[in-house]
């Protein structure tokens, strides 16, 4: 039986230091990745030290790194220390998001700009950044998500940006196949983060009820799935989008 081993590999995940971000960094870290916890850093400094708690809490191969997606010299910077710590770049895990949630005519113009530029243009200028610097036979894992493909009420934004990273991603899986980078997306229903578990109750019930599973996904199980493309048993599996919903689109 195959075992995943990620010693050696270094990744970065963005949007790292809480919720699923952090769960993905501590799946790969545990299967022997070096990570980066990446942040944004926040006026009140919770972000920052949410990060530097998952740094404590992985131990060793673990360097929390501030760095807003949507501005590409702090991309740069974000990239060129991970090489100066670890010397490479294997795995980028584009993870960093927000939502803004509005009906189309309550959204406003910065509401939608804001989760677009984190959650669309984020993922492109974060792959553009590290496409030359990746390792031959890297991984880019682009976090998008069931709303983007069935567009939930209230999310004309985040819909729109998660559509977009489905896209990228079959695109980027193209171009950097020279390298043999593959580029996958994974889409998932609804997870049981600290974002999840805003959810009201009465919107839980009618969302767990079109799911055969009957119950949303834990972190772990959606880490997993990312672990699983960042390694070498995923080798020839590029260009999808793989739907961790507990059957909800079936």
């Amino acid at each position: 039986m195959s075992t995943i081993d990620l010693a050696g590999k270094t990744a970065i995940v963005t949007g790292s230091g809480q919720g699923l971000g952090r769960c993905t960094a501590t799946t790969l870290h545990a299967a022997g990745a070096n990570v980066v916890i990446n942040y944004f850093a926040d006026g009140d400094g919770l972000n920052r030290q949410r990060a530097e708690d998952t740094v404590s809490a992985l131990g060793e191969r673990a360097i929390a790194v501030a760095a807003d997606v949507r501005s590409v010299p702090e991309i740069n910077r974000m990239i060129d220390q991970t090489i100066q710590q670890f010397g490479r770049l294997d795995i980028v895990v584009n993870n960093a998001a927000i939502i803004r949630d509005r009906t189309l005519k309550k959204m406003t113009d910065e509401e939608w700009q804001a989760v677009i530029d984190t959650n669309l243009t984020g993922v492109f200028q974060v792959c553009r950044a590290a496409a030359d610097r990746i390792a031959e036979e890297g991984r880019i894992v682009n976090m998008a998500s069931i709303s983007g493909v069935v567009g939930f009420y209230g999310q004309v934004n985040y819909s729109a940006a998660k559509a977009g990273v489905i896209a990228i991603t079959k695109v980027l899986s193209k171009e950097l196949a020279r390298r043999k980078i593959t580029v996958n997306a994974v889409a998932p229903g609804v997870v049981l983060t600290e974002m999840g578990k805003t959810i009201p109750e009465e919107v839980r019930a009618g969302m767990i009820a079109q799911i055969p599973l009957g119950r949303f996904g834990e972190p772990e199980e959606i880490s997993n799935v990312i672990l699983f493309l960042c390694s070498d048993l995923a080798s020839y599996v590029t260009g999808q989008t793989i739907h961790a919903n507990g059957g909800w689109l079936g």
